[in-house]
């Protein structure tokens, strides 16, 4: 994405990994209250989903077989039934992120060009920074560390999973130690908002203060 104008104080461009159930979204909220834009690839998606020429080519391509029917009576997509896929099949995989990440990605270009000049950094939320190469775009990654115990809660009341689940889940991603290795800072979550809140305040301000990245994430 084009950096802000000369005249005005450097924005970086910051990404946001961890696991699965780590709180990357939590993370992502504290950065837009402390002034920055936040694009959530999962809102994107959404958007990208209702557009009639996407639904028609995911139709097409991952609902040829009943295992794999993802489309609705009214014809929108059943996001549950197309993760199964997605997670089911590489080469669906594949398919459906050379449809759908372009799209995504001109989503969040707009919105970070209509960006207001106050913004203090551009923030991409995505669950698979790494794994779609969406590190390459960041002047920072910040890693989301929280205990595993802690995910596994998350993900049982929010998503149903069980440990076993989660492990299966995460076995076809980057592994934790990879994206922590990758990343050029952690913050830590305990559950504590407040305490979250001041943590990415820190790591924030010395992400701008550290300047430009020489080279990509």
């Amino acid at each position: 994405m084009s950096r802000a104008a000369s005249s005005l104080p450097f924005r970086p461009t910051i990404g946001i990994a961890g696991g699965i159930g780590s709180g990357k979204s939590a993370v992502a909220r504290a950065l837009a209250e402390l002034g920055c834009e936040v694009c959530i690839s999962d809102d994107a998606a959404r958007a990208v989903l209702d557009e009639p020429a996407v639904r028609a080519a995911l139709i097409a391509r991952v609902g040829r077989e009943a295992v794999h029917e993802i489309a609705r009576p009214d014809g929108s997509i059943d996001r549950v039934a197309l993760g199964r896929a997605i997670f089911a099949d590489a080469g669906i995989r594949a398919d459906v992120e050379r449809i759908m990440h372009p799209r995504i990605e001109a989503r969040r270009r707009a919105q970070f060009a209509a960006a207001p000049e106050s913004a203090r950094a551009f923030v991409i939320d995505a669950p698979l920074l790494f794994e779609v190469g969406l590190e390459r775009e960041c002047d920072a990654v910040i890693f989301v560390d929280t205990p595993r115990e802690t995910r596994i809660s998350r993900v049982i009341s929010t998503r149903g999973w069980d440990d076993a689940e989660l492990a299966r889940r995460e076995a076809s991603q980057l592994s934790l130690d990879e994206k922590r290795r990758r990343s050029t800072d952690v913050v830590e979550n305990t559950g504590d908002p407040a305490g979250l809140l001041a943590a990415t305040a820190t790591v924030l301000e010395r992400i701008i203060a550290r300047g430009p990245r020489a080279a990509s994430c």
